[in-house]
């Protein structure tokens, strides 16, 4: 049986419930325990507002945001890769996409000036910034780096 005794929270990209997940068991994927969907799916979770802050706040796990909006062609460019390093990467790490046009005021709160702009957050707080489009080496060099200061 699973040791609980350093358990890990990770937010359900479906439903948003956390999930107490033993930390040598994260490898393991897992399902929520509110909706039974896969806990790590290798998509992004596309957040709104309202699920932002307990998204990146809830998480015990680095959680990577692609900021970006439907009209940016590099934003558009670098979908696939993003998503290929979402599938790469977990569950080392939480990938979701924050639209800038549907939540100007996290995107002002965070002074998105470019898109896409991405950021790697660990309980909270910002651990990595970077704007424009990255090839996927690069990507998961600078998540795999930014996820190491964690």
């Amino acid at each position: 049986m699973p040791s609980m005794a350093n358990p890990v929270y990770v937010v359900c990209a479906h439903c948003d419930a956390v999930n107490r997940v033993p930390s040598d068991r994260l490898a393991a994927g897992g399902t929520c325990g509110v909706c039974h969907k896969p806990l790590f799916d290798g998509h992004p979770a596309a957040l709104s507002e309202a699920r932002f802050a307990k998204y990146i706040q809830r998480n015990d796990l680095p959680v990577v945001v692609d900021f970006w909006a439907p009209w940016c062609g590099p934003c558009r460019a670098m979908a696939p890769t993003f998503e290929r390093a979402a599938a790469t990467l977990e569950p080392r790490g939480r990938f979701a996409k924050l639209n800038t046009e549907e939540a100007p005021a996290i995107a002002g709160q965070f002074q998105i000036s470019s898109i896409p702009t991405l950021m790697v957050f660990h309980r909270g707080q910002v651990v990595a910034r970077t704007a424009g489009a990255l090839p996927f080496q690069q990507l998961v060099d600078w998540v795999g780096s930014a996820i190491a200061k964690t």
